[in-house]
């Protein structure tokens, strides 16, 4: 079959080293300039060999991209065409790049023969990611064996990568059906049984062993994943693990951790270990920034290792423990964490209905081989107060956007994730509503694309209560608050969902949440769980007081 032009024919190669390097998943925001890449992708689609998505939001198809290879473990390509369409792409491209995700950008490009003349949608686009992702510039005509290499490096690499594909020239294929150019190229070069990026074992030195005498307590941030508990349970220590860690299951793990932290059990602590990248609370921060104690820190995939104090060393892979240490140790952080949570939740039971029992429904609605994708702000926190410890060997799958914690692109993300484990038995997100109004275009999905089976949990304060708690939510900044911070918009989502054909309810009761989240929708739902801000900084306070009851003497001095 002739395909025709050279930018057809460079297209059709690349979109085969894709399917070559493992990507089984296309994002494409449709232009002029990247047509022939349009053209090869829906045929490969077409064929069976791939899934392509389209979006028309480019901002929203980088984060949908980005969901995707969370959800699947595998290389996802973004496709755009020229111009501030890829720039769009940024903010999902910084996230990628701060949580290791496999995103590769596809921008078509202009030849560079047209940079800096002025031409129509012509800009410096190749390396406009700088330092969050590496730049192939692929020159028209680009040979097979550079491009085979570059496709293979972006596949492989730990975070995202930009191809840039300068096509000049007649753009479209010759011939009546263009579709029948796509081939499923052989023989593959790259196994699809080869270990994916994202789940590669350490291959650094082997890992130190920690002597068993200082009371050592292991913090377990985002992406931790299941080495930090099997730590925590080799050396019988506190394990301090958030909600997208992967490690907040089993015995070891403490629910009330960073509420503790605010009780005379930190003063005792001596060691701790770092593994992830925990952003929820500043007492974890403040923790792992203190000079007067040991802090180790593993190395993420990333490259870095969290270390905001800059105190800690660094370690190449998750250490073993020697021994089990002090046993009381451990239990005088069980029996607080217990005491602490038993007192809290008698407090959320009294209240009618809030945004902490909102989180605790959520929590328990994480059964087995349940995937959830929670939002930054106010809902990953709640959750990590609420969310009783899972058990082991479930299959959870609980994860955020936190390499940099921001609100947007939440929607696409959440759908990406819940398309990437099509398997899961149920799929759900948890968010605030200024998370979904920055990302409404996630929901825009046109006829005949891949919806997921998906529930979106919308706590619906009607604008950013998180500044309540902070210095900003003081009473001397009463006059400005509402205005440049808690921003109330009040947007109807009942209507805002039907404007996207997105099923939606609006759910006042508890026990109607918690059903709801046992079923199974019919693609995307919306459920708006309207709750009070007004009284964020004193239940924040609350807890915090709850915290000092549970503190016994021999807590505080031995």
């Amino acid at each position: 079959m002739t395909v025709g032009s050279p930018a057809s024919q460079t297209a059709l190669a690349l979109v085969q080293q894709l399917w070559l390097g493992g990507v089984r998943d296309v994002v494409l925001s449709p232009g002029s300039r990247s047509a022939p890449l349009a053209l090869a992708l829906d045929a490969a689609d077409t064929a069976g060999d791939l899934r392509l998505h389209v979006r028309v939001d480019e901002r929203s198809a980088g984060f949908l991209a980005l969901g995707l290879a969370t959800g699947s473990r595998r290389p996802v390509a973004v496709v755009t065409t020229s111009g501030t369409a890829v720039g769009n792409l940024l903010p999902a491209v910084m996230e990628a790049h701060h949580s290791a995700r496999p995103v590769i950008v596809v921008s078509a490009d202009r030849p560079d023969r047209l940079r800096g003349s002025g031409a129509n949608q012509t800009t410096q686009q190749a390396g406009l990611f700088g330092v969050f992702a590496p730049c192939h510039d692929l020159l028209p005509g680009v040979s097979p064996d550079e491009l085979a290499v570059a496709v293979l490096t972006a596949c492989t690499a730990h975070g995202p990568s930009q191809l840039n594909v300068q096509l000049d020239g007649d753009l479209l294929p010759s011939g009546p059906d263009p579709s029948g150019c796509w081939q499923r190229p052989r023989p593959a070069t790259r196994s699809e049984l080869e270990p994916d990026p994202l789940s590669l074992p350490d291959a650094g030195n082997d890992p130190e062993t920690l002597p068993p005498g200082p009371r050592t307590v292991v913090v377990a941030g985002d992406e931790a994943g299941p080495a930090a508990r099997l730590l925590a349970e080799a050396g019988d220590w506190p394990l301090f693990a958030e909600p997208t860690s992967g490690a907040r299951i089993g015995r070891q793990a403490l629910r009330t951790y960073r509420l503790l932290l605010g009780t005379a059990l930190r003063s005792r602590i001596e060691r701790v270990v770092v593994v992830g990248h925990p952003t929820l609370s500043r007492p974890v921060t403040a923790l792992i920034s203190d000079s007067s104690i040991e802090v180790l820190s593993v190395r993420g995939p990333a490259g870095v290792a969290t270390d905001p104090g800059r105190v800690a060393r660094v370690l190449e892979s998750v250490p073993r423990a020697a021994s089990r240490g002090d046993n009381e140790w451990f239990a005088s952080w069980q029996r607080a964490d217990q005491q602490l949570s038993a007192l809290i939740d008698d407090s959320v039971a009294a209240q009618h209905f809030s945004p902490l029992a909102v989180a605790a429904v959520v929590g328990r609605a994480v059964a087995a081989d349940t995937t959830l994708v929670v939002g930054s702000s106010n809902p990953v926190r709640d959750l990590d107060v609420m969310a009783t410890p899972w058990t082991p060997h479930q299959r959870r799958f609980v994860v955020g956007n936190r390499g940099l914690a921001g609100i947007d692109g939440m929607v696409s993300t959440a759908v990406g994730v819940a398309l990437g484990r099509a398997h899961a038995a149920r799929s759900i997100a948890f968010v605030g509503d200024l998370t979904l109004l920055h990302d409404t275009n996630g929901l825009l999905i046109g006829p005949g694309q891949p919806r997921p089976a998906l529930t979106i949990v919308v706590l619906s304060d009607d604008g950013g209560a998180i500044f309540a708690t902070l210095e900003q939510g003081d009473g001397r900044f009463a006059h400005a608050f509402e205005r440049v911070f808690a921003t109330p918009h009040g947007t109807d989502l009942a209507a805002l969902c039907a404007a996207h054909h997105t099923e939606y309810e609006r759910v006042t009761d508890l026990s109607r949440l918690e059903a709801a989240l046992a079923e199974t929708p019919d693609g995307i739902r919306v459920l708006e769980v309207p709750v009070e801000r007004g009284g964020r900084r004193s239940e924040a306070a609350g807890l915090r007081d709850l915290a000092q009851l549970v503190v016994t003497p021999n807590d505080r001095h031995g």
